[in-house]
């Protein structure tokens, strides 16, 4: 008994292995279309309100286990797979979060950046944009955090000045913003 488990387990992995990182919705969807069935019609069916089944189709919304296991039993498909669908979305997300690493908030303030939002800032791809500012403008604790968070050489390759270390960092209003 629990080997056929197991192989079931396999057979599931395998054949969702393709949609890895995927949003589940983006899977539902598929599976709604291939099987020709409404997605309000079967929101209702399962009973769920079609604006959540929407969302979750177009990955505004994540998929909850309660949800996903009525998913499951409405489609026939095999117990657990949707929400690993979820899991394995998460954890594709979390990654790339990790990827895009930024200064300390509380120590870079908003008001430095105030023609630009914060969030849609790629910390690496703007680094030149980004330092410069704050050798421009920003305190003394606000290129510590730079200088932590880039490093020196970055620093010193960018602001053009050799005597960048943890203790003496110059202020540099003198910089070309190109």
């Amino acid at each position: 008994m629990q080997c056929k488990q197991f192989c079931l387990h396999l057979n599931m992995t395998k054949e969702f292995e393709k949609y890895k990182g995927i949003h589940p919705g983006l899977v539902l969807e598929r599976e709604l279309k291939k099987r020709k069935l409404s997605k309000r019609a079967f929101a209702l069916s399962l009973p769920e309100h079609p604006q959540t089944l929407n969302a979750i189709t177009k990955g505004i919304r994540n998929l909850n286990t309660p949800l996903a296991l009525k998913i499951e039993n409405a489609l026939g498909l095999e117990e657990g797979s949707m929400i690993m669908l979820q899991v394995f979305y998460e954890i594709k997300k979390q990654k790339e979060g990790q990827n895009k690493l930024h200064p300390d908030f509380s120590i870079i303030h908003k008001s430095l950046f105030w023609d630009t939002d914060l969030g849609k800032i790629d910390w690496e791809k703007h680094a030149r944009y980004v330092i410069q500012r704050v050798f421009e403008r920003g305190t003394h604790e606000q290129k510590q955090e730079l200088l932590r968070f880039y490093g020196a050489a970055k620093i010193k390759e960018i602001t053009g000045s050799s005597s960048i270390s943890a203790k003496t960092i110059p202020v540099m209003p003198h910089l070309n913003t190109r």
